[in-house]
């Protein structure tokens, strides 16, 4: 909570104020100020519930901000009340075995920290290792090109994101993104998050902030196991969950389990499709990361107030003639392209910042939308061969797991060159990419140059290839949020019902209350 400078807390109605703004570099305790001077009122307490930039005239850009008060009268304004999560209910028999997560991600773990609040002292398999130990493995990969492919930028604890952003931007409304929020906080976050318009937790920080999770599950009576994949999953005579099978030796007995597996858990899907698990196609996205120097995109976002802002963000879209959609995801200010593999001979991108966002560079990947049609088949696993075809090119091309680089002036000249039958001139990133790709990227570039001044300049540099914006499959699940077999419940990103940090932490915890209401109700 940031709280003001303010005296004595009051016991009081508390009002809401928005649209209060204050000029770059102003502290903050002048909102206190300006909400005395408007009311005539001297308030006894206040909080910042919200902040945003409004950029749009470059030439007096301001912060929005959105004020919780209480004063010393009475107002007629907007009365509010402290949110504060609940727990569902939980039923009063015990269960014969406890519920079983599958995956540590953020899905996973908020899934994990609701059932052990609740008493469940839930099991979280895995594959990967603890963060200590991950990490290690993550800097050889970086360093030396030693892959793990059970400890890397994908698997692990924390899952994906933890090497990212940290970004907590979300496109979900949903009253438990605040006990998300909370968390993050409690475990180590910066206290902005709470109010930031475009929260981040930087990967350094969210580190630490996965490992205290960790420790609060475990402190509730949660046990969480690392390098334990989950090989198979077991059904009694009804079709009905019964356990699964980890590391291909070891049984573990449950009727409920939570599967949030990750987007690239590509063996975990053949196995769930091998045994029947309903499961269908899903879009995706392919293309590559962009780079940019920082300091243009400070100056094109905001102008002569470029040096006193934090890093600037974009978000660009375009769509293409032919109805394809060309985006920017996950844009890291300040931050770095890393190598993000996770299977042998195939390289993929992704975009990381630290909580400074001080970095020289912007990345940002540019997308362009995939549909089932463009697979190689109507089977449910089309999509991840779509993923592992460029990925294992990008590898070939690249001479290994580094990211195969060019400029966006080189990219054009060869792509135009290419067009007209010259196809020997073809440079490496657009080899690793679908035609449609390298088509819509011509039609785009100049399109997105107009909206954000030099997103288009020819030394923008391009790293091939991005493949994991999200997952290639969707674990269905009926209005119970229950697979077909019952007591299984899949979640989060890899299910194919979330997208990014938040929105995964948020499918766990409905998950995770789901699976309270069905034990109370089965009983």
């Amino acid at each position: 909570m940031d709280y003001g400078t303010c005296g004595r807390k009051g016991d009081g109605t508390m009002y809401r104020e928005t649209q209060i703004k204050l000029k770059p570099g102003q502290p903050k305790e002048l909102l206190k100020t300006k909400l005395e001077k408007k009311y005539s009122v001297n308030i006894k307490e206040w909080k910042i519930v919200r902040e945003s930039l409004d950029a749009r005239n470059k030439k007096d850009i301001r912060l929005v901000y959105t004020v919780d008060f209480e004063c010393d009268r009475k107002l007629k304004l907007k009365e509010v009340s402290e949110f504060k999560y609940e727990l569902p209910e939980q039923g009063a028999e015990e269960l014969l075995h406890r519920p079983v997560i599958i995956g540590f991600g953020p899905c996973g773990m908020f899934a994990a920290l609701i059932l052990a609040e609740a008493g469940y002292s839930p099991l979280i398999l895995e594959r990967g290792k603890e963060m200590e130990r991950r990490t290690a493995d993550v800097d050889r990969f970086w360093k030396d090109g030693i892959l793990d492919t059970e400890s890397n930028v994908q698997f692990g604890e924390g899952g994906a994101g933890t090497f990212s952003d940290g970004k907590l931007t979300t496109g979900i409304k949903d009253f438990r993104i605040k006990k998300v929020l909370e968390e993050f906080v409690a475990a180590g976050a910066q206290p902005e998050i709470l109010y930031k318009a475009k929260p981040h937790i930087g990967t350094d920080v969210l580190r630490e902030v996965v490992v205290n999770i960790r420790n609060k599950i475990i402190s509730l009576g949660g046990e969480i196991r690392f390098e334990s994949r989950v090989t198979d999953f077991i059904t009694d005579p009804q079709g009905r969950l019964a356990g699964v099978e980890v590391n291909g030796d070891e049984i573990i007995n449950t009727q409920t389990v939570i599967a949030a597996p990750g987007h690239s858990a590509r063996d975990t899907f053949a196995v769930m499709n091998g045994r029947g698990i309903p499961m269908e196609q899903k879009p995706f996205s392919i293309g590559v990361r962009v780079g940019h120097l920082q300091s243009m995109i400070n100056e094109s976002q905001y102008g002569s107030f470029a040096d006193r802002l934090p890093a600037a963000d974009y978000k660009l879209a375009y769509r293409c003639q032919n109805g394809r959609g060309v985006y920017t995801f996950c844009m890291c200010p300040g931050g770095e392209v890393v190598a993000a593999a996770s299977s042998e001979g195939m390289t993929v991108t992704n975009g990381m910042s630290y909580a400074a966002r001080d970095g020289k560079y912007a990345n940002s990947a540019l997308l362009v939308d995939v549909r089932t049609d463009d697979f190689d088949g109507d089977d449910v696993l089309a999509g991840v061969r779509f993923q592992e075809k460029y990925e294992r090119l990008a590898f070939e091309f690249g001479g290994g797991y580094a990211p195969v680089q060019t400029t966006w002036g080189r990219f054009r000249e060869d792509a135009v060159s290419a067009a007209a039958g010259n196809s020997e001139n073809l440079n490496k990133v657009a080899k690793c990419l679908p035609d449609f790709v390298t088509e819509a990227y011509l039609e785009a570039m100049p399109a997105l140059g107009r909206k954000l001044k030099g997103f288009d300049c020819d030394d923008t540099v391009m790293k091939a290839v991005e493949t994991r914006s999200s997952s290639p499959v969707r674990i269905l699940r009926d209005d119970s949020m229950q697979s077909d077999v019952r007591g299984l419940y899949p979640a989060g990103e890899g299910a194919g019902y979330a997208g990014g940090i938040v929105s995964s932490a948020v499918d766990g915890i409905k998950q995770a209350e789901n699976v309270i209401e069905n034990i109370k109700n089965s009983h």
